[in-house]
């Protein structure tokens, strides 16, 4: 602001100062009249917080069209709400059905805080989630629905009003499955490299089996082709004893003869020289 007199010009301005007159008129019991004056508000600056909700000091709606605050809804001191902010209920609950917001709270552009539940101190909610459960003190939230993705130090959340530098939980989960994907298809190249060089050494094995059993069929062969040559050599070396045998005997029986004959002829002789 340039001036101190801007503020007259807010619509939070006005609002507020609506919602502290309707308050007054409903902690009375004149809800009507309350509720005539926050919606006469809500028509003309377009923010609508319902009298019954509780607001504590230092409350800053900023650019606060379309902001909404439930009936049950309790805001602790030092919050800042952003334009399109709903604190509203589930539909399915009664009695407390808006959220809790505890101090030094932080409310993004656009953020849903929705159904009976606890915001704790010194939270900032990123623009545009959705908080459907209860967070911690000190958390930063962000996404749909709304998840912690970090941890703020207590005495930092209070005058940091930075909606959009948030870690990103979606993007981050990319990045691991991108950098799990990336590990499988290595794990895969690998495993295909070792199954190519196990298939060559099973086809080396298979071929070094085939040659040996090659080289062993020829030697069997090689074998028998010798085995059949030494029968052949072994029968003939039979049968050549057995020529040996047989003439040897007809030698021996033409010896026998030839002595038969000699001793005949010399018996001739010695009756030839008797009788002479």
């Amino acid at each position: 602001m340039h001036s101190p007199w801007e503020v007259f010009l807010y619509g939070t301005f006005h609002a507020m100062l609506a919602y502290r007159k309707a308050h007054k008129q409903y902690l009375k019991g004149h809800y009507f009249r309350a509720r005539q004056i926050s919606q006469r508000a809500a028509r003309k600056y377009g923010i609508e917080i319902h009298p019954g909700a509780q607001i504590g000091k230092g409350f800053f709606i900023d650019h606060g069209h379309g902001v909404v605050i439930g009936e049950t809804a309790i805001i602790g001191d030092n919050v800042t709400l952003y334009q399109g902010v709903t604190l509203g209920g589930t539909g399915k609950e009664q009695g407390k059905r808006h959220p809790t917001i505890g101090n030094n709270v932080m409310i993004g552009s656009g953020a849903k805080v929705l159904g009976n539940i606890t915001i704790g101190d010194n939270c900032k909610i990123a623009a545009g989630a959705v908080v459907l459960h209860d967070v911690p003190a000190n958390c930063t939230v962000v996404g749909v629905p709304g998840r912690v993705v970090k941890m703020i130090r207590p005495g930092n959340g209070s005058c940091d009003l930075d909606q959009i530098h948030f870690p990103d939980p979606v993007q981050t989960d990319i990045l691991c499955l991108n950098r799990g994907q990336s590990a499988l298809v290595n794990q895969v190249l690998d495993l295909q490299d070792s199954v190519r060089e196990s298939k060559a050494a099973v086809r080396k094995v298979l071929n070094q089996k085939d040659e040996l059993e090659q080289k062993l069929s020829e030697t069997q062969k090689e074998l028998e082709e010798e085995r059949r040559m030494l029968e052949i050599e072994k029968n003939r070396s039979d049968d050549l004893e057995r020529l040996v045998r047989q003439r040897m005997g007809s030698l021996e029986d033409e010896l026998e003869k030839s002595s038969d004959k000699a001793a005949r002829e010399k018996s001739n002789i010695s009756l030839t020289d008797s009788n002479l």
